[in-house]
């Protein structure tokens, strides 16, 4: 194993020992493999290709403060993903074998798991694709279902930081009745480009609104909306058109477990100059505040630009402190892979 400057690690892609895969065929997932190549050869007609047949998943391990590693609320991704394979039509990956893949994978990359103390972590990346040939436009005859990882360290270095927001009123995330509710893999694609042009303006995350009104919110790029009323309230997001996130779930039941009243409601967007804090939420990062949003020219303050308000600062560490095992877990979402 390469020698690892824990303390500089970015969240980017870094070999390791191997990844497991799994193929499904004839109606069966086979046993699967640890593989060491970080490369696989794939049939030029896989429906993966042509037809966007592709789901993932994104979770962490982390080497917590007992030095045992757990991963964080796997069985919530592995129901993600299923309601993803039933969406477009790929071979559900069961419950069980997801859990106990990703634990396999981890296990032999385990020192690849940052250090507790140093604010990284082990992010695990399950893939699901279709890997059979198909030129009609129709199922494959075969899948794929691998689980990668790579260690990554603390996004922010030194304390959350408050980043700007835009809405890019040119653009759609996902149509009502489409598939923004589902991780898949074009979902990110299309918002590549609205994403650079926010980027190119100075503003590292956009925010999109309803498909059909533009009226309403729906998320940010790659995670969900969150806010903090004046009376400190948690608010976040109720639409059939963004994504479940695990995060937004979690920080939802802290904020009951602290005490604090927690609404899930649709948000129009006129709403925003009413909240004292917002927040991007998601599995990179835990908690990004945003501390202002721009629409049409005229800007909203929405929070502290120093950095996170009280509120969702509590939230966050509450979060971090039951993945580093410095919290007591009383939801049982840690599961220990040693």
């Amino acid at each position: 194993m390469k020698n690892i400057d824990w303390k500089s690690l970015g969240f980017a892609y870094m070999d390791t020992n191997c990844h497991v895969r799994y193929v499904w065929k004839d109606g069966q997932w086979d046993a699967g493999e640890l593989v060491a190549s970080p490369t696989m050869p794939i049939h030029i007609a896989a429906t993966a290709l042509h037809y966007g047949q592709a789901a993932f998943e994104g979770l962490k391990a982390f080497r917590r403060k007992d030095g045992k590693v757990s991963l964080f609320r796997p069985r919530e991704n592995a129901k993600r993903m299923l309601t993803t394979a039933r969406r477009t039509c790929m071979a559900e990956v069961p419950e069980e074998m997801f859990v106990e893949a990703c634990k396999r994978v981890v296990k032999a990359n385990l020192g690849f798991v940052p250090p507790y103390g140093t604010g990284g972590s082990l992010y695990v990346r399950p893939l699901l694709f279709g890997s059979g040939a198909q030129i009609g436009v129709a199922p494959a005859d075969e899948y794929t279902f691998l689980v990668l990882v790579t260690p990554v360290g603390a996004y922010y270095k030194g304390g959350l930081q408050a980043v700007k927001a835009i809405v890019l009123d040119d653009y759609d995330r996902a149509a009502p009745l489409g598939t923004g509710h589902v991780k898949v893999a074009g979902n990110y694609a299309v918002s590549l480009y609205p994403h650079l042009k926010a980027k190119h303006a100075g503003y590292p995350v956009e925010l999109y609104l309803d498909a059909r009104e533009h009226h309403w919110i729906e998320e940010f790029a790659t995670s969900n909306f969150v806010a903090v009323t004046k009376d400190g309230t948690y608010v976040t997001v109720k639409s059939g058109s963004i994504l479940p996130s695990i995060t937004n779930l979690s920080l939802q039941q802290l904020a009951q477990d602290h005490g604090i009243p927690v609404e899930v409601r649709p948000i129009a967007f006129d709403e925003v100059a009413n909240f004292a804090e917002v927040a991007a939420c998601g599995t990179a990062v835990v908690i990004t505040p945003v501390c202002q949003i721009e629409r049409a020219g005229r800007v909203y303050k929405t929070g502290p630009e120093t950095g996170c308000g009280p509120v969702l600062q509590q939230l966050y560490n509450a979060v971090q402190g039951i993945q580093y095992g410095e919290q007591p877990d009383v939801h049982g979402w840690n599961v220990e892979v040693e």
